[in-house]
Protein backbone atom coordinates (compact mmCIF):
# COMPACT_ATOMS: atom_id res chain seq x y z
CA UNK A 1 0.00 0.00 0.00
CA UNK A 2 1.32 3.44 -0.93
CA UNK A 3 0.08 6.29 1.27
CA UNK A 4 0.79 9.96 0.75
CA UNK A 5 -0.02 12.81 3.09
CA UNK A 6 -0.42 16.00 1.08
CA UNK A 7 0.10 19.27 2.89
CA UNK A 8 2.45 22.20 3.21
CA UNK A 9 3.34 21.58 6.84
CA UNK A 10 0.40 23.18 8.62
CA UNK A 11 -0.67 21.82 12.04
CA UNK A 12 -3.58 19.85 10.52
CA UNK A 13 -1.23 18.22 8.01
CA UNK A 14 1.05 17.12 10.83
CA UNK A 15 -1.90 15.69 12.77
CA UNK A 16 -3.05 13.71 9.72
CA UNK A 17 0.45 12.34 9.17
CA UNK A 18 0.86 11.32 12.81
CA UNK A 19 -2.60 9.73 12.98
CA UNK A 20 -2.06 7.83 9.72
CA UNK A 21 1.30 6.47 10.86
CA UNK A 22 -0.18 5.38 14.20
CA UNK A 23 -3.15 3.65 12.53
CA UNK A 24 -0.92 1.84 10.01
CA UNK A 25 1.28 0.57 12.85
CA UNK A 26 -1.71 -0.36 15.02
CA UNK A 27 -3.33 -2.31 12.19
CA UNK A 28 -0.07 -3.98 11.16
CA UNK A 29 -0.41 -2.83 7.56
CA UNK A 30 2.43 -3.04 5.07
CA UNK A 31 2.54 0.51 3.78
CA UNK A 32 4.97 3.09 2.56
CA UNK A 33 4.02 6.50 3.91
CA UNK A 34 5.40 9.68 2.40
CA UNK A 35 4.71 13.33 3.08
CA UNK A 36 4.39 15.62 0.06
CA UNK A 37 4.83 19.33 0.79
CA UNK A 38 5.55 20.64 -2.71
CA UNK A 39 2.48 22.67 -3.69
CA UNK A 40 2.95 21.94 -7.40
CA UNK A 41 2.96 18.18 -6.78
CA UNK A 42 -0.05 18.51 -4.47
CA UNK A 43 -1.94 20.33 -7.22
CA UNK A 44 -1.21 17.44 -9.62
CA UNK A 45 -3.65 15.40 -7.51
CA UNK A 46 -6.37 18.01 -8.03
CA UNK A 47 -6.36 18.84 -4.32
CA UNK A 48 -7.36 22.40 -3.51
CA UNK A 49 -7.62 22.04 0.28
CA UNK A 50 -5.14 20.34 2.56
CA UNK A 51 -4.49 18.16 4.36
CA UNK A 52 -5.22 15.35 1.95
CA UNK A 53 -4.79 11.60 2.15
CA UNK A 54 -3.86 9.61 -0.96
CA UNK A 55 -4.00 5.81 -0.94
CA UNK A 56 -2.54 3.97 -3.93
CA UNK A 57 -2.67 7.19 -6.02
CA UNK A 58 -6.33 7.87 -5.22
CA UNK A 59 -7.33 10.91 -3.16
CA UNK A 60 -9.58 9.52 -0.44
CA UNK A 61 -9.87 12.62 1.75
CA UNK A 62 -9.06 16.32 1.56
CA UNK A 63 -9.66 19.54 3.41
CA UNK A 64 -10.03 18.20 6.93
CA UNK A 65 -8.55 16.00 9.63
CA UNK A 66 -10.40 12.68 9.97
CA UNK A 67 -10.92 10.73 13.18
CA UNK A 68 -8.76 7.67 13.87
CA UNK A 69 -11.71 5.42 13.05
CA UNK A 70 -12.25 7.17 9.74
CA UNK A 71 -8.57 6.69 8.83
CA UNK A 72 -8.93 2.99 9.64
CA UNK A 73 -11.94 2.73 7.33
CA UNK A 74 -10.16 4.61 4.54
CA UNK A 75 -7.19 2.26 4.75
CA UNK A 76 -9.25 -0.93 4.67
CA UNK A 77 -11.36 -0.12 1.60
Amino acid sequence: MDIKILGTGCPNCKVLERTTREVVEEMGLQAQITKEEDIMKIMEYGVMRTPALVVDNKVVLSGRVPSRNEVKKLLTV
